[in-house]
């Protein structure tokens, strides 16, 4: 197969830089590939151009290149060590390298103001790690059709390499004044390398390279995010275990209603993080489902490219079926951050109980000093200022969800300049659900209960007056009968200013004679919990089983993401 693809590449004049038809060796060059897109994923991991962490690396934790370029065919020594050379380090701006690829056609300079507004290098250059892997592979593919030869696609990979070490070590600085990270990359990569360079972007046009970069990041990121959800999530389960008996009163209308425990109120936010976490492993998996690298401008190419190579050697499941959505699709974004914006919203919720159960009227938790602050005037204070900011941005994201989709709503096939907006909304909206989860998390870890304010609480709302209309009901009451005479007692209670449990035996049976002793255990406050065995229930058998599943989904995601 590669041979007769070569071969037909050579008779059309496609093969660049001289290499005989036939000549490229695939189990020589995947190998070389394998390695750079190993260096690349390092490069992702060090976080040095962007806010993320992905996966199984703390945030702000370094990476240690040295003995990675050792241990790699194009380390410190060799090409690279050569190429560095060469360059001296210098930055691409000095070497005047900061022009626009498309240059040719015009005959005179673009307004600088221009210049500044078109540039996106300011939000772009956190692509870098994912704009070079997809280099790399769309130059192995080249090489294995013929299109351009092995030498040049080895320059290629170990420039783009030498490249992924000095923006790691620090050496090298990404140009502000580069139109956008794919043009930085290219400019850098041809000096270093010469001609091959230029030869990296034949086939393939910037707007399928972009669409691909940000597939790529937002994959990372989203993996990222959902590793943050997964530890939010056992936190959560294991304040609910220490707490599968601490009685407080749930709410409807924020009235006290039925006695519910403060591990149920707590799984109900663990089953909401559940489905977000499943929401962006849906996102995901579109978004991984279709490459689009080959689409070209919007109606691909005339070379003979394998876009099933590219796109399986980028982890993708397929090409995109069509060129014209391939470059124009922005649902994954807009899928994700829609993913982001219910995500926030259940933080948010959740942020208003906490601010609720903080309070002096409520007083359920007491929160640590550590993530709490002051008032410069009222020395009494202790705010839940990280609760508050969770609330106020969930906001903000609401915000980055409708920017695109409004950006993409009146737009034409195939590419529009409106999608450069893309990146800034959501890039803003996946650092504000990572700075809040990376927040909140430790908060609720160190969060302290005061179970006995929960249960002065529930004591005083009548919220056992649903099992006491319960119990004369099973004593043969019809249901409408016992609510109204219930209804009644409770507001007798109130006008005397006491509870039902406080009520004696004779005062019961004055409401009705199949009131027996057997009364004051079916409205016990831990017992009416208990009595509550239906599945999803606030029983301590209930909740530890809510906790089991919690668990095993994270067990699950954990094994499929290790």
């Amino acid at each position: 197969m590669f041979s007769t693809l070569s071969q037909r590449s050579s008779k059309t004049g496609i093969v660049a830089g001289g290499t005989a038809a036939g000549a490229f060796s695939p189990a020589a060059a995947l190998p070389f590939l394998a390695v750079f897109i190993y260096k690349i994923n390092i490069l992702a991991l060090s976080g040095r151009f962007a806010s993320s962490s992905p996966k199984g690396r703390a945030s702000g934790e370094t990476v240690n290149f040295v003995w990675i370029a050792k241990a790699s065919p194009f380390g410190r020594g060799g090409i690279a060590q050569a190429m560095t050379e060469r360059v001296s380090r210098l930055s691409v701006k000095e070497k005047n390298m900061a022009e626009q690829l498309w240059k040719g056609r015009f005959s005179k300079a673009v307004d600088s103001r221009v210049n500044d507004f078109n540039s996106s290098i300011r939000f772009d250059q956190r692509m870098i790690a994912q704009d070079m892997r997809g280099s790399g592979v769309h130059a192995a593919m080249l090489a294995k059709q013929g299109i351009i030869s092995e030498k040049d696609c080895e320059d290629i990979l170990s420039g783009l390499a030498s490249i992924a070490d000095d923006l790691a070590s620090g050496a090298l600085e990404i140009d502000p004044n580069a139109e956008d990270v794919h043009t930085f990359v290219e400019q850098t990569l041809t000096a270093r390398i010469g001609d091959a360079g230029k030869r990296l972007h034949t086939g393939r046009s910037r707007n399928d390279q972009v669409a691909l970069d940000i597939r790529l990041t937002l994959r990372d990121y989203s993996h990222t995010l959902q590793a943050y959800i997964v530890e939010l999530i056992k936190v959560i389960c294991s304040k609910a275990a220490e707490n599968t008996t601490a009685v407080m009163p749930g709410y409807t209308h924020l009235q006290r209603a039925q006695p519910i425990t403060f591990g149920h109120a707590l799984m109900a936010y663990a089953s909401m993080l559940l489905r977000d976490l499943q929401r962006f492993e849906d996102a995901t998996a579109r978004m991984d489902a279709q490459c689009p690298l080959g689409s070209g401008a919007l109606a691909g190419t005339t070379y003979p490219l394998d876009r099933q190579f590219t796109a399986e050697k980028l982890g993708f499941a397929a090409p995109c079926a069509n060129s014209l959505d391939g470059v124009s699709d922005r649902d994954f974004c807009i899928e994700l951050a829609n993913a982001i914006s219910i995500c926030m919203m259940h933080l948010s919720r959740l942020s208003e109980e906490i601010i609720l159960w903080c309070s002096w009227e409520f007083k359920f938790i007491e929160l640590d000093d550590a993530f709490t602050t002051g008032s410069s005037i009222m020395p009494q204070k202790k705010n839940p200022d990280v609760t508050e900011l969770i609330r106020g941005k969930t906001g903000r994201v609401y915000g980055d969800l409708n920017t695109l989709l409004v950006m993409m709503k009146g737009i034409p096939l195939a590419y529009n300049k409106d999608m450069q907006e893309d990146k800034e909304a959501i890039f803003d909206a996946v650092d504000t659900l990572e700075l809040c989860l990376k927040t909140v998390t430790p908060m609720l870890d160190t969060m302290k209960t005061l179970p006995a304010n929960m249960r002065r609480a529930a004591a005083k709302g009548f919220i056992n007056a649903t099992d006491c209309a319960d119990y004369l009901t099973k004593k043969g009451m019809p249901f409408r009968d016992a609510y109204k005479l219930t209804g009644c007692m409770v507001s007798d209670c109130i006008a005397k200013d006491k509870t039902l449990e406080e009520l004696t035996l004779d005062e019961f049976k004055g409401y009705s004679a199949l009131f027996e002793n057997d009364i004051y255990d079916a409205i016990d406050l831990i017992k009416c919990c208990e009595g509550r065995t239906s599945y999803g229930g606030p029983s301590e058998a209930s909740v530890n089983n809510q906790i089991r599943l919690a668990m095993d989904q994270l067990a699950a995601w954990e094994a499929n993401n290790a």
